[in-house]
């Protein structure tokens, strides 16, 4: 880590004099005396989070980062009279856009805090330094959901979560102990990151939003590949200046998921008659089970419901010699096996309620707060081989 404090000595009179002279220049001169990038260079380079399979290095231009700019200027209506309380870290692309990007280009005023696990501070700061706009993932939103006191969040008119999956409790609860809407969106490093996103205008609960306004979106067969009409579920496919020029290093996986322009999320959803997107889930997620495809995600869906608010789920599929699969739930707290089984059962199809409840006392987690699904899994199968 440099600190400005530690360089600021290290200039000289002459090196401030001339700084000086140049600020003064007017923008036009300036720009000239620096890189004139265009729009299909590499801007950076970000590596996917690796919850489910080794990360990947993806390349971002600068037309990707700024076409989701630009949209998301104006879905949100945002200007350089916002505020923006930037916490994310700026290695994962949900930060770098939102968080960096989007003030440097707006105007708008970023009000930095290094530490987004900092639960019991972050409310405050919301309090004494009134920013405008927050994005964040839903585990950090409810831990500050926890901490905060009336009239913490007062001053926001904007509160983005994105990067997972927002439960019910916590869009619940900000709505009835601080009267404010969490904004649910959907993205992917790979496309830069926003795809879809719910605005004050246009909000529904349980949904990802509408995909932005320069963002193509259809919804095809797993199998065919067929465009599928409204209603039905099948995998999201992405098309628009958003998407990636491609992973380093690797034309064969850039080429698996980018054909005619079209990026395959390996996501599952829906597109409704409104246009709303529906996610239900990573593909990857989705295991077969006696020929039926079985959502793990809709499994923990209803098992939030069933536990202690704030309780932390992941259901994993470990190899079965005779079924082939089994499906086991990670939880971090304990249970009554033989009830929660039986009231799953009214909710799902006997065939997808799981078969073991492991507790532990936390699990683990990325950088953005998305649970790892990978180490998790390495748990349980390590405890179910204990036993």
């Amino acid at each position: 880590m440099i600190c400005l404090e530690d360089i600021l000595p290290t200039i000289s009179v002459t090196e401030k004099l001339r700084a000086l002279v140049r600020s003064k220049l007017p923008l036009s001169v300036l720009l000239s005396t620096v890189h004139s990038a265009h729009d299909d260079e590499i801007a950076v380079i970000l590596f996917t989070s690796g919850s489910e399979r080794e990360p990947k290095a993806v390349q971002l231009s600068h037309g990707n980062l700024l076409s989701n700019l630009r949209d998301c200027v104006k879905v949100y209506g945002l200007t350089e009279k916002d505020s923006i309380l930037s916490i994310l870290p700026l290695f994962h692309v949900f930060g770098h856009t939102i968080d960096f990007w989007l003030p440097m280009t707006t105007g708008m005023t970023a009000v930095a805090y290094a530490n987004p696990l900092d639960y019991k501070h972050i409310p405050t700061i919301i309090r004494e330094e009134k920013p405008t706009v927050i994005a964040a993932t839903p585990v950090f939103l409810g831990g500050y959901l926890r901490e905060a006191r009336p009239g913490d969040f007062q001053s926001l008119r904007l509160m983005v979560a994105g990067a997972d999956k927002v439960h019910d409790w916590i869009r619940e609860e900000y709505a009835v102990k601080h009267g404010k809407t969490i904004l649910e969106g959907y993205g992917t490093t790979e496309t830069s990151p926003v795809i879809s996103t719910n605005t004050p205008e246009n909000h529904r609960p349980g949904s990802i939003g509408k995909p932005l306004p320069s963002v193509g979106v259809h919804i095809v067969d797993i199998n065919s590949g067929h465009v599928l009409a409204d209603g039905q579920e099948g995998k999201i496919m992405v098309k628009g200046d958003l998407v990636m020029k491609g992973y380093l290093h690797d034309f064969e996986e850039t080429s698996l998921r980018i054909k005619d322009g079209w990026y395959d999320t390996g996501d599952m959803g829906m597109l409704d008659a409104e246009g709303f997107l529906w996610h239900r889930g990573r593909l990857k997620r989705f295991v077969k089970i006696g020929g039926e495809m079985v959502s793990l995600v809709k499994i923990e869906t209803e098992l939030e419901r069933l536990l202690p608010s704030g309780t932390d789920c992941c259901v994993v599929e470990i190899p079965d010699r005779i079924k082939g699969a089994r499906i086991c739930a990670a939880l971090t707290c304990t249970v009554d096996d033989r009830d929660l089984i039986r009231q799953l059962r009214k909710r799902l199809p006997p065939i997808a309620v799981p078969s073991t409840f492991l507790s532990f006392p936390e699990l683990p987690k990325m950088g953005s707060g998305k649970l790892d699904f990978r180490r998790i899994t390495v748990m349980v199968r390590d405890r179910l081989n204990q036993t």
